[in-house]
């Protein structure tokens, strides 16, 4: 591997998995099984390849800000698919709080593999400078916006997890509709705006972590008289 591909690869998921580590810290009372959550993340990022493809053929037909909602609306998709698919369908979605552990850990994944396409341009071009501020901004921005979003996809699940199947369901949809709208707010904020609405976009997607922590310690609670 090269000293370039092994930089970027590092760049892109050393990040995710420092942010992994943190959320997995909150479920720690009744962790989840390693080898779904190693699905989640590889799942995650090899989603990129689709999501990457997708949102290619979209850019044929589509402009301004619908496909900023098409873009945003094929990854959350995405990101909801590999966690169903690996986790959310079966028996190992056994408490409220795997929904947001799950979803969380596909959307790293997801960021990982982006963040290292992302660095891997200013790299080869022997552009420091650029990469320093492009990891920067994606570990504080984009990561986090990704596991706000599908978190948000998470808390829903959550929040309905003994409800009727119907109500779950519900839920779900409700949850990737909200993760779709949030995204798509991001990147019009982001690229409509341009560099000087970055400080107070990033800090609203904080404010939105903050209010994210405030949910899972609700959805926590019940379980903590156990830990």
């Amino acid at each position: 591997m090269s000293p370039v591909l092994f930089i970027a690869l590092l760049g892109g998921i050393v990040p995710a998995l420092l942010w992994l580590t943190f959320w997995l810290l909150e479920d720690r009372c009744e962790p989840e099984p390693k080898r779904f959550i190693l699905l989640c993340f590889v799942g995650g990022a090899l989603a990129v390849y689709a999501a990457l493809k997708l949102e290619q053929s979209v850019q044929l037909y589509l402009a301004g800000a619908p496909l900023l909602l098409a873009w945003a609306a094929i990854e959350e998709l995405l990101k909801f698919g590999v966690a169903y698919v690996f986790a959310l369908r079966l028996r190992v979605f056994d408490e409220p709080l795997d929904a947001i552990v799950y979803m969380v850990t596909v959307a790293l994944g997801f960021s990982a593999f982006e963040n290292f396409l992302f660095l891997l341009t200013p790299l080869s071009q022997g552009d420091v400078l650029r990469t320093l501020i492009t990891g920067d901004l994606r570990f504080i921005g984009a990561t986090l916006l990704h596991c706000l979003a599908s978190a948000t996809v998470g808390v829903s699940l959550a929040l309905a997890f003994y409800k009727s199947a119907a109500w779950r369901r519900f839920a779900a949809l409700v949850g990737v509709i909200l993760a779709i709208l949030l995204h798509t707010t991001f990147n019009l904020f982001i690229l409509g705006s341009g560099g000087g609405a970055t400080f107070w976009v990033f800090l609203c997607i904080w404010f939105g972590v903050v209010v994210l922590l405030f949910m899972t310690e609700q959805v926590k609670q019940p379980a903590r008289d156990y830990c």
